[in-house]
């Protein structure tokens, strides 16, 4: 029973970083390599948690409108602090880097600033996270069910959305272009591609994706509890995104992984809290371990981007 709890966990838990990584992969296939994500679900979470609160404030009782409004702000609020890194980025040419880093700090402050203002009434969010938790209600002493089918709706939009994403980026046009944007701008932008457009347009999804994690982690992993605990999950995404070679689909498995690296000391009896923080690093070493082999291999499927990190300035076409 314990084992089907901790896979149940694990798969719950896998939501948060498959989110995030999905959207830096969109990102990154722009070329982009935005280390602003753990300030972006911080922004995410925390807007969509304000929506919550002042829809229950208002007395709104429909279920659907407590999980599509917050959800619906979160997009748009991940989707502005894109633009912010698109500006930053392509319109004034910034170091991604920086950027990416300037963003993370903005975006926890900016959640620390908007949570204050519903702090002392905060416990009302737990009010809400019932229809997130949930969303097929079965209560079953299957072992499957309690696996697979005992998670809120958002568990099972995060692999809709990483599926969806994989048919995008491989079998449309657009995903073939976008592909080419983050290979070579320069050869893209001559085959009358708007190098721009895609940039923009790639980072805003991906960044509006990777914010549903932040409202997922606290309105049903947490059960509508605010922790600070957005920002170490934002950096595991963006290891995540390494350690699956830059794949949507292999996202999936590999968020579960982490989801189960990371909770995995909470199953083990009698460690110490130092060998519960060393399990927790498992993510991170098993990322450097895939990247080393990757490297020695050189299979260039197994490469990122070859214009990631590097701004395009089309005069120098």
């Amino acid at each position: 029973m314990a084992f089907v709890t901790f896979l149940a966990s694990s798969l719950k838990l896998s939501a948060t970083f498959l989110y995030g990584s999905t959207g830096e992969i969109i990102t990154e296939k722009s070329g982009h390599l935005n280390l602003g994500i753990p300030g972006v679900m911080s922004v995410g979470a925390a807007v969509g948690c304000v929506t919550v609160f002042r829809l229950l404030k208002a007395e709104v009782a429909s279920g659907f409108l407590l999980v599509f409004l917050p959800l619906l702000a979160t997009l748009v609020a991940g989707g502005l602090m894109g633009v912010l890194y698109s500006f930053m980025t392509v319109t004034l040419r910034a170091n991604q880097n920086v950027t990416g880093l300037a963003l993370t700090t903005l975006g926890v402050g900016l959640a620390g600033h908007f949570m204050n203002g519903i702090r002392a009434e905060s416990m009302i969010l737990g009010r809400a996270s019932k229809y997130y938790t949930s969303l097929f209600g079965i209560n079953s002493t299957n072992w499957f069910v309690q696996v697979f089918l005992s998670h809120g709706v958002l568990v099972y939009l995060a692999i809709i959305i990483a599926i969806a994403t994989q048919i995008i980026l491989n079998r449309t046009r657009i995903g073939l272009h976008l592909r080419a944007v983050g290979e070579n701008p320069a050869t893209a932008d001559a085959a009358g591609v708007n190098v721009t457009a895609y940039k923009y347009v790639a980072t805003i999804i991906g960044s509006g994706i990777a914010a549903l994690g932040g409202l997922f982690t606290i309105m049903d992993y947490m059960g509508g509890n605010w922790e600070y605990i957005l920002e170490g999950f934002g950096w595991l995404s963006i290891a995540l995104v390494i350690f699956t070679l830059w794949r949507p689909a292999l996202a999936i498995p590999g968020s579960i992984i982490f989801g189960g690296l990371y909770i995995a000391a909470g199953f083990i009896k009698g460690i110490s809290f130092a060998q519960i923080e060393l399990i927790k690093l498992l993510p991170y070493v098993m990322t450097i371990v895939v990247l080393i082999f990757t490297s020695i291999v050189g299979n260039k499927k197994a490469q990122p981007p070859a214009s990631l990190g590097l701004n395009y300035f089309r005069e120098e076409r």
